[in-house]
């Protein structure tokens, strides 16, 4: 029997080094990389997301970065179709395929698909918007982790989106998201997988980084960033592309409903609150190869796991 053909998943916690281990092991090994990312998937976001600029992007090129609007919105399942033609393409020009990024719900989807879920319920939703308008996302938070605990603990209690979308499931069938999510496996994926994440031992240099990077991208132009969005598209607070970490606190500034001083704190709160979540999604998952992202051999390490995966 033919053997599968390699890929590599990168995982980690957003401040991790992602982008830079990927590229460090492209300088030496035939792979091309994907985006796994539900931000940098959006046009003209580029400093908040912490996508690769325009010189990095030409020497490493990123498949699924850029593809569309930002009043548009990417799905999971999209993003497995997308990611799985990227890979076939890859692997058929007898190069190998490494995945990388921070959207854990993405490569869960990759790796186990996903389920039937039920199609959206307008009805529903406008009901639920109506209740968040009037008690506030975290209070419907609290609703979904009576119904949906294991939902609920994944979710920050202002990501309306994800809050909507598990209380509209729930309320349709009477069944949890989770349950969707952990009884459905597909097919097992056609490629022998070197399951790779970055998980720090040192909290402390994480959160150092995550507060470093906020400020040059506050540097760079953020808030620019966010008024030209707004001056372009045609876009609201809820939509996914506005309630992305950086961009959610720069759009309630821009509104006045968050003073100007707060926002440098406010948006590496938010970042090390979703780091944090990255990590309970990590170690979650199952048979991951785990590197201290911050240990100074990191790269030496991984290009022999991945040396010996080829």
């Amino acid at each position: 029997m033919k053997p599968l053909p390699p890929a590599i998943l990168l995982m980690g916690p957003t401040a991790s080094g992602k982008t830079a281990l990927a590229c460090a092991i492209a300088d030496r090994l035939p792979v091309e990389l994907i985006s796994v990312d539900s931000a940098q998937v959006f046009r003209d976001m580029d400093i908040g997301t912490a996508k690769p600029d325009a010189v990095t992007l030409a020497r490493y090129p990123h498949r699924l970065i850029n593809l569309i609007s930002p009043e548009a919105r990417y799905s999971a399942a999209r993003f497995r179709d997308d990611a799985l033609t990227a890979m076939a393409e890859i692997t058929a020009a007898g190069r190998v395929p490494l995945l990388v990024g921070g959207t854990m719900l993405y490569f869960k989807a990759l790796r186990e698909g996903l389920a039937g879920l039920p199609d959206a319920d307008p009805a529903l939703r406008a009901q639920i918007d109506a209740e968040a308008a009037r008690l506030g996302w975290p209070a419907l938070h609290q609703q979904l982790a009576q119904l949906d605990p294991a939902t609920a603990a994944r979710l920050a209690p202002n990501d309306a989106q994800r809050i909507q979308r598990a209380l509209e499931v729930v309320r349709l069938t009477g069944k949890p998201l989770a349950d969707y999510l952990t009884a459905h496996q597909s097919e097992p994926l056609p490629y022998r997988l070197l399951p790779l994440a970055l998980l720090p031992t040192d909290r402390a240099t994480l959160h150092a980084r995550i507060a470093q990077r906020f400020d040059a991208m506050l540097a760079a132009g953020l808030v620019a960033e966010v008024e030209q969005l707004r001056a372009k598209y045609q876009l609201d607070a809820n939509l996914p592309s506005m309630r992305c970490v950086g961009y959610r606190q720069t759009w309630e500034m821009l509104e006045g409903q968050l003073p100007r001083a707060e926002l440098r704190d406010r948006g590496i709160f938010a970042t090390r609150q979703f780091a944090k979540r990255q990590i309970t999604w990590l170690r979650s998952m199952p048979d991951l190869v785990t590197l201290d992202p911050f240990n100074p051999a990191v790269t030496e390490q991984t290009l022999k796991l991945v040396a010996e995966l080829l």
